[in-house]
């Protein structure tokens, strides 16, 4: 358990830099900024807990 949580860890740095180049303001109502920030936390944690489980479940498949 404490690979996953390095894992989480490594692909939690990777996913917000990646998003960091998104810019999703054009999105969202003007005005609405604390729930254009939610969503953006909230879809970077879902991506976050994706990669993760992705990646450790294909590394125990391969063994």
């Amino acid at each position: 358990m404490k690979i996953k949580f390095i894992l989480y860890i490594i692909v939690g740095i990777f996913v917000i830099w990646s998003m960091d180049s998104i810019n999703i303001n054009g999105i969202f109502k003007k005005n609405k900024i604390y729930q254009a920030r939610l969503f953006y936390f909230f879809l970077t944690i879902s991506i976050i807990y994706l990669v993760t489980n992705f990646i450790y479940d294909f590394y125990f498949s391969l063994k």
